[in-house]
């Protein structure tokens, strides 16, 4: 084999070498492409359940009004106040009767001393 063989065998191995690396890089950017591709439609996807979710979350919450749940509600509290009231009012009132009518009418020993001192 000559020099000039070899030359042209380096010259065309070279040639090969450049177009495995061209066939590389273009493989690993369609690859690159279809990733992205499919991580935007995955995105898409993801996006428009969301989208779905949170318009059926706020078309419930406009039509339900916030006044009436509040409003149900204190209604509750009202009613539970009104029947402890009334189950207790019959011994509240016995009780405050019963601690206004139970005047002592003697005076206490402390008292009495007192009253002696003249410290009241």
């Amino acid at each position: 084999m000559s020099s000039t063989d070899l030359i042209q065998q380096l010259l065309q191995a070279e040639k090969q070498a450049e177009e495995v690396v061209s066939a590389a890089k273009k493989s690993r950017l369609a690859k690159l492409r279809q990733a992205k591709e499919k991580a935007e439609e995955e995105i898409k996807d993801f996006k428009a359940k969301e989208e779905a979710k949170f318009q059926k979350e706020m078309g419930f919450k406009a039509t339900t009004n916030p006044a009436d749940a509040l409003k149900d509600s204190t209604k509750a509290e009202i009613a539970g106040v009104m029947n402890d009231f009334a189950t207790h009012k019959a011994k509240t009132i016995e009780y405050i009767v019963g601690r206004v009518m139970d005047v002592q009418v003697t005076l206490t020993s402390t008292q009495i001393q007192a009253l002696k001192t003249g410290a009241v």
